[in-house]
């Protein structure tokens, strides 16, 4: 791998990690975005699915998936290192030091929820993605990520709100988070398929 493509797959690896944590610690708010309940979250994760197509082509599936792995379990040591920070005792010369627990005390349902929800989602992107490029090689990069992260959204999005929130919040509640995920992801989706084109091909990807 030539050096440039080197230091692009990092720095998309780097997003890519940023991202997902970033999504997860912002879950933990319920807004108001456009008339729809949402979790905060979702400001951020949907650019994770493109994120994760770049990586795929710069690399290959197996890297990919290795990248999703490994988000998920600094993910879940992340919160690990939230709650004993919370549960350690405050040096009472600074004060109680409450708003940290109130802000980052891990909701551990939440984390549960994020890290299946990207874990299943996100193969079944990488999947899909493969699929495309077994199809039509380096043809119609736009439909990599658009028949990807069509069949990854809803997927991620309906197992986050069921073990996020089904049964916590109102029905209702719960629905219109389900639909507004979809709507924003399937936006960024959109928005994002330009940067498909940033990243050089990974060795090997015969042309169609």
């Amino acid at each position: 791998m030539k050096q440039k493509t080197l230091s692009i797959v990092v720095v998309v690896c780097a997003a890519y990690v940023a991202a997902q944590m970033m999504a997860d610690i912002a879950s933990l708010r319920i807004v108001m975005l456009g008339g729809f309940s949402v979790d905060a979250g979702t400001l951020v994760y949907p650019f994770t699915f493109t994120l994760r197509d770049l990586v795929h082509k710069t690399t290959n599936k197996q890297t990919a998936r290795t990248l999703i792995i490994a988000a998920a379990v600094i993910n879940l040591i992340m919160a690990l290192v939230f709650m004993v920070a919370s549960n350690m005792p405050a040096d009472m010369m600074v004060g109680p030091q409450l708003e940290f627990a109130q802000v980052l005390a891990p909701v551990w349902r939440i984390v549960f929820a994020s890290i299946v929800a990207e874990v299943i989602s996100e193969f079944i992107d990488s999947e899909v993605y493969e699929r495309w490029v077994n199809r039509f090689g380096q043809k119609y990069q736009w439909g990599r990520v658009l028949s990807s992260n069509v069949a990854a959204v809803p997927i991620d999005s309906f197992f986050f709100c069921l073990m996020a929130f089904w049964g916590v919040l109102p029905a209702a509640v719960v629905i219109s988070i389900f639909w507004a995920n979809v709507i924003i992801k399937g936006l960024t989706t959109l928005i994002s398929i330009p940067l498909i084109y940033a990243v050089p091909e990974v060795e090997g990807v015969v042309v169609q």
